[in-house]
């Protein structure tokens, strides 16, 4: 399932891809594969992107119900 909730959290940051990568510590390949879907995050780099935008761990990642 795609994380349009990620993608939108970094627009509204004016981050690219790559760098919240950088600031991740990970590859922009990384937050692409999140942002689509295709790749499923430890919850430390969950945490580390929500570090980075500001958000919570049920904002960016917790289905919503």
């Amino acid at each position: 399932m795609k994380n349009l909730r990620l993608k939108s959290a970094r627009a509204a940051k004016d981050l690219s891809q790559e760098q919240l990568a950088a600031l991740c510590s990970v590859s922009r390949q990384t937050i692409n594969a999140i942002e689509k879907g295709d790749y499923n995050p430890t919850i430390r780099l969950c945490i580390d992107i929500c570090k980075a935008l500001d958000k919570t761990l049920d904002e960016l990642f917790w289905p919503v119900a």
